[in-house]
């Protein structure tokens, strides 16, 4: 499958407060995933899907947490997949700290600046599939934001450019 190219996204959602029904309990922390197993499903309704390790902490809060968002990552942005994709990583927020984003008006989760377009989502279906979780997500929100260039991909194990 290193033989198939594709896209990078960045998937990001927030932790549920700590107690809902309190207003003043302090939010959740932001979560962020570098995704390359990321596609359009439908356009009526607009469903998207994502791919997420069974147990990994994106698959975790996803779980409990319907609302999530997607910034579909831009040739520049390879340094923020390598941020994400990092295995014993520090903590998110510290991995969010210098990047540029706004957070999404639904999701509440940070979409970030420059990606060549952002998603807000509702997860609709989530299917166990060996390993992963393929979590099925309504768009509720689309953006071209204005980021410059081609896509980021991933080939053979590295992130890449086209053309």
């Amino acid at each position: 499958m290193s033989r198939l190219a594709a896209g990078v996204v960045l998937v990001t959602a927030r932790e549920v407060p700590l107690d809902p029904d309190d207003p003043s309990a302090p939010l959740g922390e932001d979560v962020g995933m570098t995704a390359t197993a990321f596609l359009s499903v439908s356009l009526d309704p607009p469903l998207v899907l994502v791919s997420l390790r069974n147990g990994s902490r994106m698959d975790d809060l996803l779980d409990e947490q319907p609302l999530w968002a997607v910034s579909v990552l831009s040739e520049s942005q390879h340094h923020i997949a390598g941020r994400f994709a990092m295995k014993g990583r520090i903590s998110d927020r510290l991995l969010f700290e210098d990047i540029p984003y706004v957070r999404g008006e639904v999701a509440g989760a940070p979409l970030v600046g420059g990606a060549l377009a952002t998603l807000e989502c509702r997860t609709e279906q989530r299917v166990t599939a060996g390993d992963h979780t393929l979590v099925i997500g309504r768009v509720l929100t689309a953006s071209l934001p204005g980021g410059e260039g081609g896509p980021l991909a991933y080939f053979k194990g590295k992130y890449r450019q086209l053309g």
